[in-house]
């Protein structure tokens, strides 16, 4: 529910660091909103949290749930004003505020993802049009637009990246053996997910094969390692420059391409195509461009391996038109589709088709339960680059909400196999 605020109220949190106003405007200030509003937040939350197996533990002693992981709610009066003005937004700006915490975050966000269509009453669900934050024209994936949104994450710092990856820099879901991983078993689960999608697209000695997203490079490396012929697409400056450098050490620069362009602007014919957890940053407008590009630069008889992050259906289409805090603070301008919406969209704009689906849920639970721990672990590294403590909170909740995720079965991800008819290579 939202209303016209009241000029904000800057505050500084108990429980962190006071945000610096000026890098994080509506962190510092609680937003201000009448009594009624802050009231009627409330009893909603507090009706809601009733009905959860979670422990809600108030500054007055208060204790909501049916029992489970601990949320303790330092400052009641700021976390409902947030929730009031900006719903799941004020949700994750009350924790990077300090103003709530857990001590196992993962477990409660569990709970809530795996509860997340019950939170809000019916009747406020059917008028979300009305009170849900719509998403900035500014965050389109237009051109221009994807160059901003892509840059503003993924350009932050390599060394950041350095500090919670593994040797081989892949920032998607891994494959591991079995489960609970190890990190010293990260990297060689990292080269798995890579060769299975290798092997997926027919990448051999001699391949013609267009990546777009390159990440740092490693699908590339190995791609090349095999004796295929790469060219890969990014719009980070970061990213290419480290992924250049890489290619050149491990002494494959003759065979791949690394350029600095967006996947509209990709020319030329190739046996295959593999794209790693790029459709989330597309945005639901131009699945359609997305998709017919796939199609336009892949051979007759070739093949596209595809790497997706996926949410309920039902859940996409509420979510589709939403400004989210992840938007806000982490992927401007991302959205993850559904697999209905991939497989609609694959169908109604291309010629190409579903060959196969293999969902890996668990394993980007794992994945990322250890980016986690690690960039808990290395947390002094990064205040040492300049990161602030809200910068650190929020990429905290950021990694652990993203977990929560997968382990709630409210995220997925898909690898795919697209084919293409006609003449076998």
């Amino acid at each position: 529910m939202t209303t016209a605020p009241s000029r904000p109220t800057t505050r500084h949190s108990t429980a962190a660091a006071p945000a610096d106003p000026h890098r994080w405007p509506d962190v510092a200030a609680v937003p201000g909103t009448s009594w009624p509003v802050r009231a009627t937040t409330a009893a909603v939350l507090r009706n809601a949290l009733r009905r959860l197996p979670l422990r809600v533990r108030f500054a007055d002693g208060t204790t909501l749930g049916l029992g489970g992981p601990l949320i303790e709610v330092h400052d009641p009066k700021a976390f409902h004003a947030r929730i009031g003005a900006g719903g799941l937004i004020g949700f994750g700006e009350s924790y990077m505020a300090g103003e709530w915490d857990a001590p196992d975050l993962v477990g409660a966000l569990t709970v809530l993802a795996a509860h997340a269509a019950d939170l809000v009453p019916a009747p406020l669900q059917r008028l979300r049009r009305l009170w849900a934050v719509r998403q900035p024209a500014a965050q389109r994936n237009t051109p221009d637009g994807a160059r901003d949104n892509i840059s503003r994450h993924y350009d932050l710092s390599n060394d950041l990246f350095t500090l919670f990856l593994d040797d081989t820099l892949t920032y998607s879901a891994a494959v591991f053996r079995g489960f609970p991983a190890q990190w010293p078993l990260l990297a060689a689960a990292q080269r798995r997910k890579i060769d299975r999608l290798l092997d997926l697209a027919g990448v051999q000695e001699g391949t013609r094969l267009l990546e777009i997203g390159t990440g740092w490079g490693e699908l590339a490396l190995r791609a090349a390692l095999r004796g295929a012929h790469v060219t890969s697409l990014t719009l980070s400056q970061e990213q290419r420059a480290l992924a250049l450098r890489r290619v050149r050490e491990a002494g494959v620069a003759d065979r791949v391409r690394i350029e600095l362009c967006d996947y509209r602007e990709a020319r030329g014919s190739y046996d295959a195509v593999i794209s790693v957890e790029m459709i989330e940053a597309v945005g639901a407008e131009f699945w359609p461009v997305y998709f017919r590009t796939l199609d336009e630069r892949l051979a007759p008889g070739g093949r596209v391996a595809l790497q997706a992050i996926t949410m309920p259906h039902a859940r996409m289409l509420a979510a589709r038109d939403t400004h989210t805090w992840i938007q806000k603070y982490v992927f401007p301008g991302g959205l993850i589709p559904s697999t209905e919406a991939v497989e609609q969209t694959v169908r109604e704009h291309t010629g190409l088709t579903v060959t196969a689906r293999d969902a890996l849920g668990a394993h980007y639970a794992e994945t990322l339960r250890l980016w986690r721990q690690r960039f808990t672990e290395r947390r002094d590294e990064v205040a040492a680059l300049g990161f602030d403590a809200v910068f650190r909170r929020l990429w905290t909740f950021y990694l652990a909400y993203s977990e929560a995720g997968f382990r709630s079965g409210y995220l997925d991800v898909q690898q795919y196999l697209l084919t293409k008819e006609g003449s076998e290579r």
